[in-house]
């Protein structure tokens, strides 16, 4: 049998709570009360995409707690709600519309795992709907869509979690005490990249042989998106076009974004600027495949001023070492989502003399009196640097990025919090820089952003 919305009732208010029928993963007769969860309920989750990332975010969330439950699934291709009771259960209601799910009262919360330019829509209905939301990266499409999913967040009450899940693993909290720990001094550069060389690291994800308008709800799934004819590609590996996407910004310079925010406390940069090309990819994708973005971070309370760079590029034939450096005054950090080695270098107090210097040009004269002043100034004490200090940091064994995020989440569900490690406004202070680098790349100019007040200024010529 196909699952699709045969088994529910069409057009069921918000209100109902009482749906007959087999798809529904287990018989419920109270309305629960979506505002408290008590701390001896299960959270009774859905998933509103089940591709990919759909997959991976529903069994990281299923691993993070034995106190949460997946009930529903939503997806636009008939084939991977074939696939959701294959895989987690027979009984697990699937539907093609995600307003199904936020109809049914037994559904604390929902996962929204769709392409980019469905993130706001969903998850401000998830909201108005009462469900608390984990949202995958970037939060929003288009920068001007961060501050109404803020808005709806704040009134609703509810918990929200943005998904970029590196930020829970074990080296980037040991990073962000280091820095707050004065163990590089002040900070003056970010560099930071993520390379690719495979067709599907390059997004050219493998589509289905029965991809169809029968098995695919394609009008749904274009949305406020341009009318376009049916297109199994642009379905499938909806990632290389902008109409549904963020390109290499929005997919990977998000999550180094939002790793170098936590680490530092900081609010975001003032200006950006991107460089790149479509180089190898040209396969009908309208995003580049090789990106290269400078943002410039102002001093605040919580560091110096300092520039980061990032880096993708999809067609890097040569030796790929994806890695986050932190550079500082006294060291730097340099690690990944596994592990961290910091390397702690001071400079002494006594410049030096001699060697590639311009003492050797002074009249011998000049030259004794520049040393008698030099040993007067610097005593032998000054003139040595403390030992290099090399600290390595490797994650746990049990240590796990992804279920740590979701156990975050759903432990502020329980709570009836709001206080989530990347909450929205987090989530978009790291998604509008990245979203404002391929504003700079498609519109050849520097971006200028005001990272407190969160909004695009305009800078006079």
């Amino acid at each position: 049998m196909k699952p699709n919305r045969r088994n529910f009732i069409k057009g069921v208010a918000a209100t109902s709570a009482f749906l007959a029928t087999e798809s529904i993963a287990k018989p419920f007769n109270i309305i629960r009360d979506l505002k408290k969860i008590s701390p001896n309920d299960k959270i009774r989750f859905a998933t509103i995409g089940m591709g990919i990332q759909g997959h991976m975010d529903t069994r990281a969330a299923l691993r993070s707690s034995k106190d949460v439950e997946l009930v529903a699934a939503a997806d636009l291709y008939d084939g991977r709600l074939t696939r959701v009771k294959e895989v987690y259960g027979k009984d697990i209601f699937t539907t093609r519309d995600y307003r199904e799910i936020l109809s049914r009262k037994d559904i604390d919360a929902v996962l929204v795992v769709t392409p980019d330019h469905w993130h706001d829509h969903i998850t401000k209905d998830a909201l108005k709907a009462g469900k608390n939301v984990y949202c995958e990266k970037p939060m929003v499409h288009h920068i001007e869509e961060g501050p109404s999913v803020i808005d709806a967040w704040k009134k609703s009450g509810k918990t929200m979690q943005v998904g970029s899940q590196r930020i829970s693993s074990a080296p980037f909290k040991e990073a962000k005490r280091m820095v707050a720990a004065g163990d590089i001094g002040e900070i003056n550069y970010i560099e930071s990249n993520n390379d690719r060389f495979g067709a599907i690291g390059a997004w050219n994800y493998s589509i289905p042989p029965d991809a169809s308008r029968e098995t695919v709800d394609w009008d749904r799934f274009l949305g406020d998106a341009p009318k376009v004819p049916f297109d199994p590609t642009r379905f499938f590996r909806w990632r290389n076009y902008r109409d549904y996407g963020t390109g290499v910004a929005g997919d990977l310079f998000v999550h180094l974004i939002t790793g170098a925010h936590f680490v530092t406390n900081s609010l975001g940069p003032e200006r950006i600027f991107s460089s790149g090309e479509l180089s190898y990819w040209k396969d009908g994708r309208d995003v580049p495949d090789v990106l290269v973005s400078i943002l410039d971070y102002p001093k605040t309370d919580a560091h110096a001023n300092f520039q980061m760079v990032l880096r993708v590029n999809f067609a890097n034939a040569g030796a790929i070492n994806n890695n986050t450096r932190i550079i500082g005054t006294e060291g730097q950090i340099e690690f990944s989502e596994n592990s961290l080695i910091l390397t702690k270098k001071k400079l002494p107090e006594a410049p030096g003399y001699g060697g590639y210097d311009s003492v050797f040009t002074f009249p011998e004269a000049v030259q004794k009196e520049f040393e008698k002043q030099y040993d007067a100034k610097y005593p032998p004490e000054t003139r040595k640097a403390e030992p290099v200090k090399v600290v390595k940091f490797e994650s746990p064994k049990e240590d796990d990025a992804h279920a740590n995020h979701f156990q975050d989440f759903f432990e502020n569900v329980k709570k009836g919090s709001q206080g989530t490690i990347e909450d929205p406004v987090f989530g978009y202070r790291a998604a509008a820089p990245v979203l404002a680098c391929n504003k700079s790349y498609f519109e050849k100019k520097v971006i200028n952003w005001d990272p407190v007040a969160m909004k695009e200024r305009k800078v006079k010529a």
